[in-house]
């Protein structure tokens, strides 16, 4: 099939990448990128066919707004567009509507893989009418890891952004409690080799995971992580998973803990944000503070 891509960031370009190699057509654009392959969304939906599949890889908030006000007056009744970024979950059904205006089908998307997506594959929660998915599903097909599991079309529109929300959430409170043991083993005097106890659990031990896999790559790379500073910034998703809780009074007492520890990574050079930096960088490259020159 045909898809068109806007955005072609970290994850964008490799989706684009591993959604070629399935041996569908990809047209993707981003505004003041050379390897754009039109240079406007006119465009782009100029060199699709009817009925069109448009995914979004921007930013949350007001870039997707202005994406998706552009695109409502471009595209044709029975055309579809796919939010993958990380749009908050409450915005999706605001932009089902704007488009079933003039026609156009919606589903969100989460995405999670980050710069390991092109080899491994991407997990996907999608939301959405069955119609407008089915239309979608190779491209899901074609970006999700190989095997029966990594993608579930999770409910209606909005479901697939709540389920990446809690993802995220999830994921805080896992880097926070690896964070954590990590500065509690670097304080201790009688533990000599902090990086080979992590590299110890990777076998055998019931927290075993992709992530203790990335804090020992982030180790081998700098034992003591000395060249980070102890700043880890949070995306959004963590304090919609909060709110969301709060919204259904539901308790979350390691999440919400695991959000204020990255604000409070912000007052001082904290150790553990050392290592969440570290685990984040490592996942999904994103970018990390060097340690400050002594004084």
């Amino acid at each position: 099939m045909e898809l068109g891509l806007v955005g072609l960031g970290k994850m964008g370009g490799n989706m684009r990448e591993r959604i070629r190699r399935a041996g569908h057509t990809v047209v993707g654009y981003a505004p003041n990128t050379a390897d754009a392959d039109v240079r406007s969304l006119k465009d782009l939906v100029a060199a699709l066919a009817a009925p069109r599949v448009v995914w979004l890889m921007v930013p949350a908030g007001a870039a997707t707004q202005s994406v998706i006000d552009e695109l409502k007056g471009l595209l044709s009744p029975g055309d579809v567009v796919v939010d993958g970024g990380n749009s908050r979950w409450t915005d999706d059904a605001r932009h089902a509507e704007e488009l079933a205006a003039v026609g156009v089908g919606f589903v969100d998307c989460g995405v999670s893989g980050g710069v390991w997506g092109l080899e491994h594959g991407y997990a996907l929660m999608y939301g959405g009418d069955p119609e407008h998915v089915a239309k979608v599903q190779p491209v899901f097909d074609a970006l999700k890891p190989e095997g029966e599991s990594g993608a579930v079309h999770a409910g209606t529109v909005g479901a697939g952004h709540f389920a990446k929300m809690v993802h995220n959430g999830i994921e805080y409170a896992m880097m926070q409690a690896f964070a954590e043991g990590w500065e509690l083993l670097e304080a201790a005097d009688a533990v000599t080799d902090v990086r080979e106890v992590f590299r110890s659990w990777q076998e055998g031990t019931v927290i075993r995971s992709w992530l203790l896999d990335l804090a020992v790559r982030a180790l081998d790379e700098d034992e003591h992580l000395d060249r980070l500073r102890g700043y880890a910034a949070d995306s959004g998703e963590g304090r919609w998973t909060v709110e969301a809780a709060i919204d259904h009074a539901v308790p979350l007492p390691a999440i919400t803990a695991s959000l204020f520890a990255r604000f409070a990574s912000r007052q001082d050079d904290s150790p553990q944000m050392k290592m969440v930096a570290a685990l984040r960088n490592q996942f999904g490259g994103h970018a990390v503070e060097s340690a400050r020159s002594a004084t």
